[in-house]
Protein backbone atom coordinates (compact mmCIF):
# COMPACT_ATOMS: atom_id res chain seq x y z
CA UNK A 1 0.00 0.00 0.00
CA UNK A 2 0.98 4.03 -0.70
CA UNK A 3 2.38 5.10 2.23
CA UNK A 4 2.11 9.33 3.42
CA UNK A 5 5.64 10.79 2.72
CA UNK A 6 6.63 12.46 6.33
CA UNK A 7 9.78 13.91 7.02
CA UNK A 8 12.27 11.96 8.58
CA UNK A 9 13.55 11.81 11.91
CA UNK A 10 16.43 10.31 14.31
CA UNK A 11 15.47 8.48 17.58
CA UNK A 12 18.07 7.14 18.36
CA UNK A 13 19.92 4.76 15.94
CA UNK A 14 16.64 4.23 14.16
CA UNK A 15 15.55 6.69 11.40
CA UNK A 16 11.56 7.21 11.51
CA UNK A 17 9.29 8.71 9.18
CA UNK A 18 9.63 9.01 5.56
CA UNK A 19 10.51 5.86 3.75
CA UNK A 20 11.76 3.92 7.05
CA UNK A 21 9.76 0.86 8.08
CA UNK A 22 6.92 1.89 11.05
CA UNK A 23 8.25 0.92 14.04
CA UNK A 24 6.53 -0.63 17.38
CA UNK A 25 6.62 1.31 20.63
CA UNK A 26 5.56 -0.06 23.49
CA UNK A 27 5.40 1.78 27.89
CA UNK A 28 7.48 0.26 30.81
CA UNK A 29 4.77 -0.19 33.86
CA UNK A 30 7.55 -0.28 36.40
CA UNK A 31 8.51 1.90 38.82
CA UNK A 32 11.74 4.04 36.13
CA UNK A 33 13.69 4.28 39.32
CA UNK A 34 13.78 0.84 40.05
CA UNK A 35 16.45 0.39 37.32
CA UNK A 36 16.72 -3.48 37.27
CA UNK A 37 13.21 -4.05 36.92
CA UNK A 38 12.65 -1.40 34.31
CA UNK A 39 15.46 -3.15 32.10
CA UNK A 40 14.24 -6.42 32.94
CA UNK A 41 11.03 -5.17 31.49
CA UNK A 42 12.63 -3.62 28.44
CA UNK A 43 15.05 -6.54 27.39
CA UNK A 44 11.53 -8.95 27.69
CA UNK A 45 9.91 -5.70 25.22
CA UNK A 46 12.50 -5.90 22.48
CA UNK A 47 12.51 -9.79 22.48
CA UNK A 48 9.19 -9.45 21.74
CA UNK A 49 10.07 -7.19 18.45
CA UNK A 50 9.52 -3.61 19.94
CA UNK A 51 11.56 -1.25 18.34
CA UNK A 52 10.90 1.93 20.83
CA UNK A 53 10.29 2.23 24.44
CA UNK A 54 9.02 4.32 26.27
CA UNK A 55 9.14 5.15 30.40
CA UNK A 56 7.65 7.80 32.77
CA UNK A 57 9.77 10.76 34.28
CA UNK A 58 7.51 12.16 36.88
CA UNK A 59 10.25 12.86 39.49
CA UNK A 60 13.95 13.63 39.20
CA UNK A 61 14.84 9.69 40.61
CA UNK A 62 13.04 8.54 37.53
CA UNK A 63 15.19 11.02 35.50
CA UNK A 64 18.07 10.58 36.80
CA UNK A 65 17.77 6.61 36.58
CA UNK A 66 17.77 6.89 32.87
CA UNK A 67 21.66 6.84 32.55
CA UNK A 68 21.80 3.51 33.86
CA UNK A 69 18.52 1.92 32.42
CA UNK A 70 20.42 2.94 28.92
CA UNK A 71 23.28 1.18 30.50
CA UNK A 72 21.34 -2.11 30.41
CA UNK A 73 19.68 -1.80 27.50
CA UNK A 74 22.19 -1.27 24.69
CA UNK A 75 21.13 0.75 21.25
CA UNK A 76 16.83 0.38 22.23
CA UNK A 77 15.81 3.81 21.94
CA UNK A 78 14.23 5.08 24.85
CA UNK A 79 11.70 7.72 25.06
CA UNK A 80 11.15 10.31 28.55
CA UNK A 81 7.45 11.19 29.24
CA UNK A 82 7.30 14.48 30.48
CA UNK A 83 4.86 16.50 31.82
CA UNK A 84 4.82 20.15 32.81
CA UNK A 85 8.31 20.41 34.91
CA UNK A 86 10.84 21.33 32.45
CA UNK A 87 13.83 20.65 34.48
CA UNK A 88 12.87 16.58 34.32
CA UNK A 89 12.89 16.94 30.47
CA UNK A 90 16.66 18.29 30.31
CA UNK A 91 18.32 16.03 33.29
CA UNK A 92 16.71 13.04 31.18
CA UNK A 93 18.64 14.96 27.91
CA UNK A 94 21.70 14.99 30.23
CA UNK A 95 21.75 11.50 30.88
CA UNK A 96 20.91 9.86 27.50
CA UNK A 97 17.30 10.07 26.75
CA UNK A 98 17.04 9.39 22.58
CA UNK A 99 13.61 11.15 22.55
CA UNK A 100 11.26 13.47 24.65
CA UNK A 101 6.95 12.72 24.65
CA UNK A 102 6.33 15.99 26.26
CA UNK A 103 3.51 19.02 25.18
CA UNK A 104 5.90 22.36 25.28
CA UNK A 105 2.22 24.12 26.08
CA UNK A 106 2.00 22.41 29.37
CA UNK A 107 5.86 23.50 30.28
CA UNK A 108 4.75 26.88 31.13
CA UNK A 109 7.37 30.17 31.55
CA UNK A 110 8.29 30.62 28.04
CA UNK A 111 12.35 30.37 29.16
CA UNK A 112 11.43 27.08 30.28
CA UNK A 113 10.29 25.96 26.62
CA UNK A 114 13.29 27.45 25.87
CA UNK A 115 15.92 26.14 27.77
CA UNK A 116 14.18 22.80 27.06
CA UNK A 117 14.18 23.67 23.04
CA UNK A 118 18.27 24.54 23.22
CA UNK A 119 19.14 21.48 24.90
CA UNK A 120 16.93 18.75 22.42
CA UNK A 121 18.58 21.08 19.42
CA UNK A 122 22.14 20.49 20.41
CA UNK A 123 21.57 17.34 21.32
CA UNK A 124 19.48 15.63 18.00
CA UNK A 125 16.39 14.85 20.67
CA UNK A 126 13.11 14.79 18.89
CA UNK A 127 9.70 15.71 21.12
CA UNK A 128 6.60 14.16 20.22
CA UNK A 129 3.66 16.69 20.80
CA UNK A 130 0.48 14.12 22.19
CA UNK A 131 -2.86 15.38 22.24
CA UNK A 132 -5.10 13.36 24.13
CA UNK A 133 -9.06 13.68 23.61
CA UNK A 134 -9.44 13.34 27.63
CA UNK A 135 -7.10 16.72 28.41
CA UNK A 136 -8.13 19.26 25.86
CA UNK A 137 -8.10 23.09 26.95
CA UNK A 138 -11.63 24.32 28.14
CA UNK A 139 -11.07 26.74 25.44
CA UNK A 140 -10.40 24.09 22.96
CA UNK A 141 -13.45 22.39 24.18
CA UNK A 142 -15.71 25.48 24.32
CA UNK A 143 -14.69 25.95 21.21
CA UNK A 144 -16.03 22.67 19.65
CA UNK A 145 -18.92 22.48 21.36
CA UNK A 146 -17.74 21.54 24.89
CA UNK A 147 -16.60 18.20 23.25
CA UNK A 148 -13.63 16.39 21.63
CA UNK A 149 -13.68 17.14 18.41
CA UNK A 150 -11.39 15.79 15.17
CA UNK A 151 -10.56 19.20 14.72
CA UNK A 152 -10.12 20.56 18.39
CA UNK A 153 -7.55 18.36 18.96
CA UNK A 154 -5.69 18.86 15.56
CA UNK A 155 -5.85 22.96 16.92
CA UNK A 156 -4.61 21.72 20.04
CA UNK A 157 -1.72 19.52 18.39
CA UNK A 158 -0.88 22.88 15.69
CA UNK A 159 -1.06 24.89 18.51
CA UNK A 160 1.90 22.96 20.41
CA UNK A 161 3.72 22.86 17.15
CA UNK A 162 4.04 26.27 16.77
CA UNK A 163 5.53 27.20 19.98
CA UNK A 164 8.00 24.64 19.26
CA UNK A 165 8.60 25.93 15.34
CA UNK A 166 9.23 29.43 16.83
CA UNK A 167 12.40 28.36 18.49
CA UNK A 168 13.39 26.71 14.75
CA UNK A 169 12.16 23.16 15.71
CA UNK A 170 11.36 20.74 13.72
CA UNK A 171 12.21 17.49 15.04
CA UNK A 172 8.63 16.69 15.78
CA UNK A 173 6.27 13.89 16.32
CA UNK A 174 3.12 13.78 16.09
CA UNK A 175 -0.01 12.15 18.25
CA UNK A 176 -3.53 12.09 18.22
CA UNK A 177 -5.32 9.83 20.72
CA UNK A 178 -8.61 9.19 22.38
CA UNK A 179 -10.79 5.99 23.70
CA UNK A 180 -13.12 6.36 20.43
CA UNK A 181 -11.62 4.62 17.20
CA UNK A 182 -13.78 6.90 14.79
CA UNK A 183 -12.87 10.13 17.02
CA UNK A 184 -9.15 9.07 16.51
CA UNK A 185 -9.47 7.84 12.86
CA UNK A 186 -10.93 11.17 12.03
CA UNK A 187 -8.24 13.23 14.03
CA UNK A 188 -5.09 11.32 12.42
CA UNK A 189 -6.64 12.01 8.89
CA UNK A 190 -6.95 15.51 9.19
CA UNK A 191 -3.53 16.10 10.73
CA UNK A 192 -2.36 14.14 8.01
CA UNK A 193 -3.61 16.63 5.27
CA UNK A 194 -2.62 19.31 7.37
CA UNK A 195 1.24 18.42 8.22
CA UNK A 196 3.84 16.32 7.21
CA UNK A 197 5.89 15.17 10.57
CA UNK A 198 5.67 11.53 11.55
CA UNK A 199 2.71 10.41 13.34
CA UNK A 200 2.73 7.99 16.44
CA UNK A 201 -0.98 6.08 16.22
CA UNK A 202 -2.71 4.77 18.90
CA UNK A 203 -5.95 4.04 20.68
CA UNK A 204 -5.48 5.28 24.17
CA UNK A 205 -6.92 3.73 26.94
CA UNK A 206 -8.08 0.67 24.65
CA UNK A 207 -9.03 -1.54 27.97
CA UNK A 208 -8.12 -5.05 28.72
CA UNK A 209 -6.87 -7.15 26.32
CA UNK A 210 -9.97 -8.87 25.17
CA UNK A 211 -11.72 -4.84 24.08
CA UNK A 212 -8.10 -3.20 23.31
CA UNK A 213 -7.23 -5.43 20.66
CA UNK A 214 -10.36 -5.00 18.99
CA UNK A 215 -10.63 -1.27 19.68
CA UNK A 216 -6.77 -1.12 18.46
CA UNK A 217 -6.80 -3.53 15.56
CA UNK A 218 -9.97 -1.77 14.08
CA UNK A 219 -8.39 1.91 14.85
CA UNK A 220 -5.28 1.85 14.13
CA UNK A 221 -5.28 -0.79 11.18
CA UNK A 222 -7.90 1.86 9.71
CA UNK A 223 -5.34 4.25 9.14
CA UNK A 224 -2.30 2.29 8.35
CA UNK A 225 -4.66 0.64 5.61
CA UNK A 226 -4.52 4.15 4.08
CA UNK A 227 -0.78 5.26 4.16
CA UNK A 228 -1.13 6.98 7.29
CA UNK A 229 0.90 6.29 10.71
CA UNK A 230 5.11 5.80 11.34
CA UNK A 231 4.86 4.47 14.63
CA UNK A 232 2.17 2.35 16.63
CA UNK A 233 1.73 1.84 20.17
CA UNK A 234 -1.23 -0.60 20.75
CA UNK A 235 -2.11 0.41 24.65
CA UNK A 236 -3.89 -2.23 26.86
CA UNK A 237 -4.30 -2.43 30.51
CA UNK A 238 -1.97 -5.65 31.30
CA UNK A 239 1.57 -6.80 30.76
CA UNK A 240 2.96 -4.49 28.07
CA UNK A 241 4.57 -7.57 26.15
CA UNK A 242 1.15 -8.11 25.05
CA UNK A 243 0.83 -4.90 23.25
CA UNK A 244 4.10 -5.57 21.49
CA UNK A 245 2.50 -9.18 19.72
CA UNK A 246 -1.17 -7.21 18.71
CA UNK A 247 0.99 -4.58 17.24
CA UNK A 248 3.52 -6.56 15.03
CA UNK A 249 0.65 -8.64 14.05
CA UNK A 250 -1.13 -5.58 13.16
CA UNK A 251 1.81 -4.79 11.01
CA UNK A 252 1.75 -8.51 9.43
CA UNK A 253 -2.34 -8.69 8.54
CA UNK A 254 -1.41 -5.44 6.47
CA UNK A 255 1.83 -6.62 5.05
CA UNK A 256 3.70 -4.16 6.59
CA UNK A 257 6.15 -6.18 8.69
CA UNK A 258 7.07 -10.34 8.62
CA UNK A 259 6.85 -11.27 12.31
CA UNK A 260 7.51 -14.55 13.11
CA UNK A 261 5.05 -17.70 12.71
CA UNK A 262 1.61 -16.87 10.78
CA UNK A 263 -1.39 -19.34 12.56
CA UNK A 264 -4.07 -20.52 10.05
CA UNK A 265 -6.97 -22.14 11.98
CA UNK A 266 -10.38 -23.13 10.99
CA UNK A 267 -13.86 -21.87 12.86
CA UNK A 268 -14.85 -25.47 13.58
CA UNK A 269 -18.04 -27.16 12.23
CA UNK A 270 -20.07 -30.42 12.55
CA UNK A 271 -17.17 -32.44 11.24
CA UNK A 272 -14.64 -31.46 13.69
CA UNK A 273 -13.81 -34.39 15.64
CA UNK A 274 -10.86 -33.06 17.85
CA UNK A 275 -10.77 -30.41 20.61
CA UNK A 276 -9.61 -27.96 18.02
CA UNK A 277 -9.48 -25.17 20.73
CA UNK A 278 -7.21 -26.56 22.77
CA UNK A 279 -5.29 -27.65 20.00
CA UNK A 280 -5.08 -24.14 18.36
CA UNK A 281 -4.49 -22.29 21.67
CA UNK A 282 -1.72 -25.00 22.28
CA UNK A 283 0.35 -24.56 19.12
CA UNK A 284 -0.43 -20.71 18.87
CA UNK A 285 1.29 -20.30 22.73
CA UNK A 286 4.03 -22.40 21.54
CA UNK A 287 4.82 -20.65 17.87
CA UNK A 288 5.46 -16.94 20.22
CA UNK A 289 8.79 -18.27 21.23
CA UNK A 290 9.71 -18.46 16.93
CA UNK A 291 11.49 -16.23 15.09
CA UNK A 292 10.86 -17.96 11.40
CA UNK A 293 8.02 -16.44 9.42
CA UNK A 294 6.54 -19.45 8.46
CA UNK A 295 2.47 -20.06 7.88
CA UNK A 296 1.68 -22.96 10.58
CA UNK A 297 -2.22 -24.60 10.27
CA UNK A 298 -4.38 -26.26 12.13
CA UNK A 299 -7.54 -27.49 10.79
CA UNK A 300 -10.46 -29.47 12.11
CA UNK A 301 -10.78 -32.03 10.18
CA UNK A 302 -9.29 -33.81 7.13
CA UNK A 303 -11.90 -33.34 4.21
CA UNK A 304 -10.77 -29.38 3.61
CA UNK A 305 -7.81 -29.28 6.16
CA UNK A 306 -5.17 -29.60 3.01
CA UNK A 307 -6.53 -28.21 0.50
CA UNK A 308 -8.15 -25.29 2.61
CA UNK A 309 -4.75 -24.27 3.87
CA UNK A 310 -2.67 -25.49 0.92
CA UNK A 311 -0.42 -22.36 1.05
CA UNK A 312 0.51 -23.39 4.47
CA UNK A 313 4.12 -24.70 4.86
CA UNK A 314 2.81 -27.31 7.55
CA UNK A 315 -0.17 -27.75 8.84
CA UNK A 316 -1.88 -30.65 10.55
CA UNK A 317 -5.74 -31.68 10.20
CA UNK A 318 -7.32 -33.85 13.14
CA UNK A 319 -9.64 -36.86 12.49
CA UNK A 320 -10.96 -38.90 14.63
CA UNK A 321 -8.37 -40.76 16.75
CA UNK A 322 -5.96 -39.43 14.44
CA UNK A 323 -5.31 -36.97 11.66
CA UNK A 324 -3.08 -35.44 9.27
CA UNK A 325 0.11 -33.78 8.77
CA UNK A 326 0.73 -32.10 5.22
CA UNK A 327 2.65 -29.47 3.77
CA UNK A 328 1.59 -27.51 0.79
CA UNK A 329 -1.40 -29.04 0.38
CA UNK A 330 0.41 -32.12 0.20
CA UNK A 331 -0.23 -35.01 2.92
CA UNK A 332 2.83 -36.32 4.38
CA UNK A 333 1.92 -39.00 6.82
CA UNK A 334 -1.43 -40.11 9.45
CA UNK A 335 -0.28 -39.22 12.79
CA UNK A 336 -2.41 -40.35 15.97
CA UNK A 337 -4.75 -37.77 17.43
CA UNK A 338 -2.50 -37.36 20.97
CA UNK A 339 0.85 -36.97 18.95
CA UNK A 340 -0.27 -34.55 16.35
CA UNK A 341 1.08 -31.68 17.90
CA UNK A 342 4.62 -33.14 18.73
CA UNK A 343 4.64 -34.27 14.87
CA UNK A 344 3.70 -30.70 13.82
CA UNK A 345 6.36 -29.03 15.75
CA UNK A 346 9.27 -32.10 14.87
CA UNK A 347 8.11 -30.75 11.31
CA UNK A 348 8.45 -26.98 12.11
CA UNK A 349 11.90 -27.80 13.40
CA UNK A 350 13.09 -29.25 10.41
CA UNK A 351 11.70 -26.43 8.23
CA UNK A 352 13.61 -24.22 10.78
CA UNK A 353 17.02 -25.84 9.80
CA UNK A 354 16.60 -26.30 6.38
CA UNK A 355 15.68 -22.38 6.23
CA UNK A 356 19.37 -21.71 8.09
CA UNK A 357 21.12 -23.93 6.05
Amino acid sequence: MQRKKTQSLQVGKMLVGGSAPISVQSMTNTRTDHVADTVAQIRRLTDAGCDIVRVAVPDMSAAQAIEQIKAGIGDVPLVADIHFDYRLAIAAMERGVDALRLNPGNIGEVEHVAAVVKEAKKRRIPIRIGVNAGSLSKAILAKYGGRPTPEGMVESALSHIAILESYNFHDIKISLKAHDVPLTVSAYQLMSETVDYPLHLGITEAGTIRSGVIKSAVGIGALLAQGIGDTIRVSLTGDPVEEVYVANQILKSLGLRQYGPTLVSCPTCGRCQINLVDVAELVENKLKSMKTPITVAVMGCVVNGPGEARDADVGIAGGKGEGLLFSKGEIIRKVPEGELVSALFAEIDKLSKEDNT
